[in-house]
Formats: structure tokens, C-alpha cells, sequence
């Protein structure tokens, strides 16, 4: 298996490159950020043969005496190794691991000569503690697993996309389960089960104190098996509380929380679509990769298919750049509201497949209470496609790999 270009991430890179922002690559562990900014390195050389790129990489042996150090000793090594009255670029993984990190970000940020570029596993990058900070400064390129398209690149099997959508669901998107899978899949099942615990380990226990691990196990995996649902911390501590796993909504919002930080899970709120409001209730979560669904909890592929062909339609729209919201329109709901960057709505319903009359009245029926005239498109698996009144109906491979 070939590495395949990041195209998307790469051609927002390249907008960015030379503006004054702090580009942040965000996203979970072995999602592929680093393997990101090696090729936009590559980019940079073929531009200029002799560009000024210093690379810090603190899991790599010539950077690891860096780790023990302040942040301003690692500013002064950055700022020794800096050629003069040139734009040097530099490039700083998991910048999450160094010391008072927000320090080195700003002193680097005014520098005049430095176009600065940073990964992090942890949303903790950007959050409140960092607001003030980075408002204004930092540009943030949210990096996924690979999307069904460069899975089809990566593995070379675009003459069969139907058998090949089996395996992306069951394997994921993560590059390295992907590899390991063409020698079987219990490698990339492994893998995947230690690219979680050191998640866990490095992101999540480091930063929260985990009462019980059982515990929070039973948490990730009832989010596991809710995605497509509404879910709340009340209900979650209700159910595991009945079957003897007692935890309190307090303790499950933080679990949550953590799971979110470490983009593990995506969180997407509700909207009121007649109201034109924002609604702070019964959320859906939706996981960063579903090979973590077979490699934690063992779901067999036919299980919940609808429920995970709405998680992978979700992450891919979220690749695309949208905004993204589950839509209630009076009791009625639509799978997503979807805002794009020129303030374009969509409203779109998933669907197994509408093969069958109840399920096509059902899913038609949320539009049918829309007034207003945005684009109404129905995904499915099935081969057939066509409009019902004006709703487009897609099949939901073609959707995922057009070039948009």
C-alpha cells in the first residue's frame, strides 16, 4: 500500500501558508497530522529547494533531549537554528507535551521571521484556558482518519467500492489499521485497541482524574453503541446504575467531556429549524473512526448499519468543511442540518435503504414539514436514485466519493 497525498488538508495549508496565524493541526492520536506536515514540508522544497524548515518532532531520537526542557529553552534552541533575513518555517509536533506550551506558542508567533505550524491530540490546545491567547491567531485544521476516497486510494480497490465499503467500515480510516489489515483484520484490531489505551493514557487520565477505569470503559461503550442516537449524562448513569455500575450524571458529563477533548467522539447539538434556534438538549455523538467500534466492543458488521452509515456521512460532511446540527422541526427530525462556507443550508436524511414503504413515508416526513425552499437530499445505500417532489435520493457511495 502507497502513502496517499492529504489532498483537502494540503490545499488549506498551502491558503494559509505565509499568512500571520499559527496553523494548529488537531485530531486523534495516529489520525496521520504528522505524516501531514511531512508532506506539506515536501511541498515547501519542491517550491524552493532551499527553504529554511526546522522540524521538532519530540518522539523522534535527534529531538527527544528536547522533551525534559522548558519552554524557553526549547524557544532559544528554536531560535538559535533559525537562518536570518528569511521566512522560516516551523513545525512543532504535539506541542501539547511541552511545558507551559502557550508560552512558547506566543513568543513564537511575534517572531518576524517565523511562519509556525503546530499538531496536538488534545482539544486542551484550543481551549478557554488558551482563549485570550490564541483568539485572532490560531487557524485550526481539524484532521480525521482517513474519508472512504482515500481509503479507496490508499488500498487500491476502486473497481470494487461495495466490497470495499464493507471493509472501511469494520477497519476504519486510521493509516496504520488500514496497512495491517491486508495481512488480517485481528491486526488492525489490535492496533486499534492500543491507539485507545494511549489515548487514554497520554490524553485522557494525564489531564482527568478517572475514578474508576471499569467505569469509564462502560461509558465509552455505551456511546459506542448510541451513535445516531440522543444521548444525555442523566440517562447514561441511569442505565449503567440498573445494571449495577453505579455512576452519577456528574461524573458521566465529565467522562464525556474528556472522550470529546481527546477526539475520540464529536459532539453535534440540536436545531429548532421552524424556531431558527439553537436547542441545548439531547445531543448526538458520533465516533472519530469506526474501526473503533469493532476493535472495543465487537459489533458484527450487519449491526446498526443505518446508525453507522449516519456516522460516516457525519464525519465526512465535517470534512468538508460544514457546519453541522441534527435539525428538530416540530416532533420530527432530520439527521442533519448542514451549513457550508458560503452560508448555504442542506438538510439531509441517512438511510439504510427506502426499499421499504413505512421507511420511506418516515423518512420523507421531516421534509414534508420544511416550508422553506434548501436543498432537501435523502443518502442511501440503495443502487436506485431519482427525487421524491423536488428530494433528491443519493446513493450514499457516489456521495462519499465526489470530488466537493
Amino acid at each position: 500500500m502507497q502513502t496517499i497525498a492529504r489532498k483537502r488538508y494540503l490545499n488549506t495549508l498551502k491558503v494559509l501558508k505565509d499568512k500571520n496565524l499559527i496553523k494548529v493541526a488537531t485530531g486523534v492520536r495516529r489520525c496521520g497530522k504528522s505524516t501531514l506536515m511531512s508532506q506539506f514540508q515536501d511541498l515547501l522544497r519542491k517550491e524552493n529547494d532551499k527553504v529554511s524548515i526546522l522540524a521538532i518532532n519530540m518522539d523522534m531520537p535527534e529531538f527527544r533531549f528536547l522533551a525534559e526542557k522548558s519552554w524557553k529553552e526549547i524557544y532559544d534552541y528554536i531560535i538559535k537554528h533559525l537562518k536570518k533575513n528569511v521566512s522560516n518555517y516551523v513545525f512543532i509536533d504535539e506541542v501539547q507535551n511541552v511545558p507551559e506550551f502557550e508560552k512558547l506558542l506566543e513568543g513564537l508567533y511575534v517572531h518576524p521571521n517565523i511562519d509556525l505550524y503546530v499538531t496536538g491530540s488534545n482539544a486542551f490546545l484550543l481551549s478557554s484556558e488558551l482563549a485570550t491567547l490564541l483568539t485572532g491567531r490560531a487557524y485550526e485544521i481539524n484532521v480525521l482518519p482517513f474519508s472512504f476516497a482515500e481509503f479507496l486510494e490508499f488500498t487500491d480497490k476502486r473497481t470494487i467500492p461495495e466490497r470495499a465499503f464493507a471493509e472501511y467500515v469494520q477497519i476504519g480510516g486510521f493509516p496504520e489499521a488500514v496497512r495491517l489489515s491486508a495481512d488480517g483484520n485481528h491486526f488492525a484490531n489490535e492496533y486499534l485497541q492500543m491507539v485507545f489505551k494511549n489515548i487514554y493514557d497520554n490524553d485522557i487520565s494525564k489531564r482527568y482524574t478517572i475514578y474508576a477505569e471499569q467505569s469509564y470503559m462502560e461509558v465509552v461503550n455505551f456511546l459506542i453503541d448510541s451513535i445516531g442516537s440522543s444521548v444525555s449524562a442523566g440517562n447514561i448513569a441511569k442505565v449503567l446504575t440498573a445494571n449495577k455500575k453505579k455512576i452519577d450524571n456528574k461524573t458521566v458529563s465529565r467522562y464525556i467531556g474528556s472522550l470529546a477533548e481527546a477526539y475520540l467522539f464529536y459532539k453535534v447539538d440540536r436545531y429548532d429549524i421552524r424556531g431558527k434556534q439553537h436547542l441545548a438538549t439531547q445531543e448526538k455523538y458520533y465516533l472519530v473512526d469506526l474501526g473503533f467500534r469493532n476493535a472495543l466492543i465487537g459489533k458484527e458488521l450487519a449491526s446498526d448499519a443505518g446508525h453507522i452509515l449516519e456516522n460516516i456521512i457525519y464525519l465526512e460532511l465535517k470534512r468538508r468543511n460544514n457546519q453541522v446540527w441534527i435539525g428538530k422541526t416540530n416532533n420530527l427530525e432530520v439527521d442533519f442540518v448542514v451549513r457550508n462556507n458560503e452560508g448555504f443550508t442542506q438538510y439531509i436524511q441517512v438511510s439504510q435503504s427506502l426499499q421499504n414503504a413505512k421507511t420511506l413515508e418516515r423518512e420523507l416526513a421531516p421534509f414534508n414539514s420544511i416550508s422553506d425552499h434548501h436543498e432537501k437530499i435523502i443518502i442511501t445505500m440503495d443502487y436506485e436514485t431519482g427525487s421524491y417532489n423536488g428530494i433528491k435520493k443519493i446513493n450514499a457511495l457516489d456521495w462519499l466519493t465526489m470530488d466537493k
